[in-house]
């Protein structure tokens, strides 16, 4: 276990970003794989998809909802205790989900405790990167948000086997029992950076303010609340893609029997699914710290936003359906690497786990409308038709947001800190 007395090297740094992106790794399974699972809750529990959905807004809601409560105890308490806590929460919640014999029990275990260990983890690792990473915050991030997206990657065929071979409770029973051991492993080696620990300094091309936010700042700013409401729109994208994509695929031709380059197509796009998502968070990330966050959030909501209405189109078509849902999630995924390093720039660091807290509490907003509501859309007109257009069309309006009003206010608020800098140095 590393000392928290010791000072800073790049392979101190290395190691904390190893440490965050194996927690990251480790809870991906829960919310990414929930497709999988879903067909069997439903024949389990014999009831609706609008109300098993209701499963993962409970785990969105617990996992990012409370957000300023989990970032508030991180910065009170020792982080690797912090992290082994998280850990045990989030694998019994899944070895505890077989055992759920109504809707409430599986809110209960497989929603709200895997959602607070989740969150806790991801809180954590994502914070433990900004501090260790200012000169690389985009890539640095990014990394770590991606070990989110490629541990489910990396899981869903030996879940789909363990499913065929040993069946539900067996599979989520040993899933919780690596989870939990594997997020254990990795708090025993984080540490926060301290004052001591010497690090390069953010590049000035990135606009880093030169002061840091309590979370009772940040709140009163309109930047934080355009920053919220712009996550929530693209994330609501994603979030119906995930929380929903097992139940659609089907009215667009997907069946089980479908293949793709000989392999089902529906696993074969959830993992191609992961992939991209794990791998737009480190480039755009690093794009980002070296073309500006509005310009990068510009492009890639767009491209999410034209990808959805293209997947209505065309997604009739299996090798379509397959490139089409992953370059959705090419525009959806590096949201969790541009937003936290915008705040981080605007905000500063020396609160960011708490301030990331709130600006996370999106996603949980975000999973109302992708979750339950774009069931309930489908349910009550048929049709997957209306609900693909008005997330195509959030995602657009998140793309102009970003280019046309958060850049400029951004300039402005670099100006004004910049005049006010002058003016305390300046003679008299």
């Amino acid at each position: 276990m590393l000392s928290e007395q010791t000072t800073a090297t790049p392979r101190t740094r290395l190691w904390q970003l190893l440490f965050a992106v194996i927690g990251m790794l480790a809870i991906s399974s829960p919310q990414y794989t929930w497709a999988i699972f879903s067909t069997s809750f439903i024949d389990r529990l014999d009831v609706k998809v609008s109300e098993l959905s209701v499963t993962m807004t409970v785990f969105s809601v617990c996992m990012f909802a409370f957000g300023p409560l989990y970032g508030y105890l991180l910065q009170r308490m020792k982080i690797s205790t912090y992290v082994a806590i998280g850990g045990l929460l989030m694998g019994l919640g899944w070895a505890l989900a077989p055992f759920a014999n109504s809707l409430f029990m599986l809110y209960a275990s497989y929603g709200a405790l895997c959602g607070i260990g989740g969150g806790m983890v991801y809180l954590a690792c994502m914070d433990l990167s900004a501090q260790w990473f200012p000169d690389r915050r985009g890539l640095a991030l990014g990394l770590v948000s991606a070990g989110y997206s490629f541990g489910a990657m990396i899981s869903t065929f030996p879940i789909i086997n363990s499913l065929a071979d040993e069946g539900l409770s067996t599979t989520l029973i040993t899933g919780g029992v690596i989870i939990g051991a594997m997020i254990f492993v990795a708090a025993l080696g984080m540490r926060k950076r301290g004052a001591e620990d010497i690090v390069p300094a953010a590049a000035t091309a990135t606009h880093i303010s030169s002061r840091s936010y309590t979370p009772k700042e940040m709140l009163t700013t309109p930047a934080y609340w355009l920053l919220f409401l712009m996550m929530t729109l693209v994330a609501t994208g994603g979030m119906m893609v995930i929380a929903q994509m097992g139940h659609f695929a089907p009215a667009f031709g997907i069946t089980p029997d479908v293949m793709v380059w000989g392999f089902a197509a529906l696993p074969l796009a959830l993992t191609v699914d992961r992939f991209a998502n794990g791998l737009t968070r480190p480039l755009f990330g690093w794009i980002s710290d070296h073309l500006g966050r509005e310009n990068t959030m510009a492009f890639a909501f767009a491209l999410e936003g034209l990808a959805i209405y293209a997947l209505l189109a065309w997604g009739h078509d299996p090798v379509l359906f397959v490139v089409l849902t992953a370059i959705v999630f090419l525009g959806w995924g590096e949201i969790f690497s541009l937003f936290p390093a915008t705040q981080a720039d605007m905000f500063g660091p020396k609160h960011q786990a708490s301030n990331l807290g709130f600006l996370l509490m999106s996603i949980a907003v975000a999973s109302v409308f992708g979750g339950p509501l774009a069931g309930l859309i489908y349910e009550a007109t048929g049709s997957w038709t209306p609900v693909f257009v008005i997330v195509s069309c959030l995602d657009l309006l998140a793309a102009g947001l970003a280019l046309f009003v958060l850049k400029p206010m951004r300039r402005r608020a670099n100006g004004s800190e910049e005049t006010a800098a002058q003016s305390v140095v300046a003679p008299i």
